[in-house]
């Protein structure tokens, strides 16, 4: 499989070339993913949850992303790896810019961040040091804490407006793709018709330039949260405990 770039990934927009793209946190998981021909693989702060056992990803620090995203890049031959710099990462532009830096050195080839307006010097201050960038716009998970839980952003008009501005604030200064969290279909498909680059959505319906689901989600690895979004294509927790209850059962059992 030939290596996927950012350029590769812009280039799609348009084309009807839907980009597929799912989280990924260590080497196994990356390389069985690179091999079944993921487009992307991001290195989010989702850890904290599926990996970590945080409760929400404010409490991420720079060294849990910097370590999952070496083993990830141990992992991946084609597809394109983007990293979460997690909140407080990125306050100020110098800032944003080692922050990112050291994600590319541990093997990121792109770097992402929550918002648009209020980071537009941090976003041009990346790019600008020639760092791809991907902007997350919608529901920004950094701040649940402040916005009382998640919920669906774009169902007013002034949502709408806003969302519009904060998408082209990361075309304007040089993101090459974005990715839409929970935004109500109508407003996504609005932002996706209305930027230059791809639109990744997540719970914003089907209209978006590509999907991104958390892995643990597709698989069913975390029964004890599913989002309404997420259709598991498979029982990874419900193998596991079997293969753990025979495992039991059997060494048990040689010894009794």
């Amino acid at each position: 499989m030939n290596k996927i770039s950012p350029d590769t990934i812009r280039s799609w927009k348009g084309t009807g070339r839907r980009i597929s793209a799912l989280t990924a946190y260590d080497f196994a998981t990356a390389r069985l993913l690179d091999e079944s021909g993921i487009d992307l693989l991001l290195v989010g702060d989702s850890l904290g949850m599926t990996v970590l056992g945080y409760s929400d990803t404010t409490h991420v620090q720079i060294e849990d992303v910097l370590h999952h995203t070496r083993a990830v890049a141990r992992g991946v031959s084609s597809a394109l790896i983007v990293a979460d710099l997690p909140i407080h990462t990125y306050d100020s532009p110098e800032l944003a810019v080692q922050s990112s830096g050291r994600l590319i050195d541990a093997g990121a080839h792109a770097v992402k961040l929550e918002g648009g307006q209020a980071c537009s010097a941090q976003i041009r201050a990346i790019t600008d040091a020639r760092i791809p960038f991907v902007g997350h716009i919608g529901m920004l998970p950094q701040h649940v804490r402040e916005e009382g839980g998640y919920r669906t952003k774009g169902r007013t008009a002034q949502e709408r407006s806003f969302l519009l501005d904060e998408a082209k604030v990361i075309e304007e200064n040089g993101g090459f793709a974005l990715v839409l969290e929970l935004i109500d279909p109508s407003a996504a498909a609005e932002i996706t018709r209305t930027v230059s680059i791809p639109t990744i959505g997540i719970g914003s319906g089907t209209e978006c330039d590509g999907q991104i689901l958390v892995f643990h989600d597709l698989v069913g690895y975390f029964p004890w949260f599913k989002p309404k979004h997420a259709k598991p294509e498979g029982n990874v927790a419900g193998e596991i405990r079997k293969a753990a209850r025979a495992y039991i059962d059997r060494t048990r059992g040689s010894v009794e």
